[in-house]
């Protein structure tokens, strides 16, 4: 009885190992005390598994490993499960909105690549999505941008997730994306 909280535990300690880490940004901040300046440090951290869960933290400490590690722990605590088409891309277009921070996230085809700058490149290499296009609109501040997409994959759906919901096939879910995907074709070629 004794032997499988052992195995969990190391189990536990073998994921926490394959997490992908990425370091978003550091600031330097300062408080104004009676002798002079006091120097802290703010960390943001995305941990993700490259197989469809991320999570980000903050942490603020006054040296910046701490910061760092305890960025790095709110990041395990906060993990989500993202459903990712083919392992490789999100399953439709969305848009995430945190304060003045906007992101559009776009799904891609195949050997596009991660198109996306700063924060949003970290989320997706630690999400583990290989093709995808992002545009930031609005504030550039790194913890808006984080939470603005994290907003918008909160949100996403996938085909099965939807068919089960309306008490339908998958197949006429993803029937349905190829039509309006190809009556966009139509209307581009004829527009």
């Amino acid at each position: 009885m004794a032997q499988a909280p052992q195995r969990r535990g190391r189990r536990d300690s073998r994921e926490e190992s394959e997490l992908l880490e990425r370091l978003v940004s550091i600031n330097r901040v300062a408080k104004v005390v009676k002798g002079g300046r006091r120097f802290g440090f703010a960390a943001i951290v995305v941990v993700g598994d490259g197989n469809g869960r991320v999570g980000h933290g903050s942490g603020k400490a006054r040296e910046v490993p701490e910061a760092i590690r305890k960025a790095t722990e709110q990041a395990k605590q906060t993990m989500v499960r993202i459903p990712l088409r083919e392992g490789r891309t999100l399953h439709h277009d969305m848009r995430g909105r945190f304060g003045a921070g906007k992101v559009i996230l776009r799904a891609a085809p195949a050997g596009t690549g991660v198109i996306a700058g700063g924060p949003l490149r970290a989320i997706f290499e630690c999400l583990g999505v290989q093709d995808v296009v992002s545009k930031s609109v609005g504030s550039s501040n790194p913890h808006n941008m984080i939470k603005a997409a994290f907003d918008a994959l909160t949100k996403t759906s996938s085909p099965r997730a939807v068919a089960s919901r309306r008490g339908v096939k998958v197949s006429q879910i993803v029937g349905q994306r190829g039509a309006s995907e190809d009556a966009g074709a139509q209307e581009a070629a004829n527009g």
